[in-house]
């Protein structure tokens, strides 16, 4: 199943960061749709399946009561939105991925891998990882398999500076040390970053 939504991310992810990066409400977002009951349930289900750190959390995240809006978007992506504030994405029938700002609040939810202090401009304009960034002595790595959503730490920094999902698992990445390691897609000053509610 992890292997199915790593090959579903890996079919969008090069549209998708260039959807966020350039990411605009009136452009991006085609419609908004009322959650059911049913449908409510289901998704915070595969959330606390795919992110078991958020399971106690998860009736603040996602009240049951409270009216939830999916925001179909360009490029197959879908988000759910609670009071005009996008919460997760999700590309075709992939895993929910939290948005950057509730990761900021709720930063055990993904794995978390560490670049050193010389990736950083690289990823805040939105470069993929690399292999050395993770592997030289300011990185750091969690033991994940390919196709992991993962959080991008930066050494020195509280917070995450960016979501990606792993090209090959960490074993690898240390062993090859070198190409890509680290699909990058959504990342501090992105233009979804930058929309803190729809409108």
């Amino acid at each position: 199943h992890k292997a199915h939504e790593g090959v579903v991310l890996e079919l969008v992810l090069e549209r998708r960061r260039i959807m966020f990066r350039r990411f605009d409400q009136r452009e991006s977002v085609s419609s908004f749709t009322q959650v059911k009951t049913s449908k409510h349930r289901g998704i915070r289900a595969s959330i606390i399946r795919q992110m078991p750190f958020l399971e106690p959390h998860i009736d603040n995240i996602i009240p049951k009561k409270q009216q939830l809006m999916l925001a179909r978007c360009a490029n197959r992506v879908t988000m759910v939105v609670l009071d005009h504030v996008p919460l997760f994405f999700q590309v075709r029938d992939g895993p929910f991925i939290p948005t950057l700002r509730l990761l900021h609040k709720y930063p055990s939810a993904l794995p978390h891998m560490q670049v050193d202090t010389g990736a950083i401009r690289h990823v805040l304009n939105g470069a993929n990882i690399m292999c050395q960034g993770l592997t030289s002595p300011g990185g750091r790595m969690c033991d994940v398999p390919a196709g992991t959503v993962v959080a991008i730490m930066a050494e020195g920094k509280q917070h995450a500076l960016a979501i990606g999902v792993t090209k090959m698992p960490t074993e690898e990445i240390a062993s090859v040390n070198r190409g890509i390691a680290i699909d990058l897609l959504h990342h501090l000053t992105d233009q979804f970053w930058r929309i803190q509610a729809f409108e």
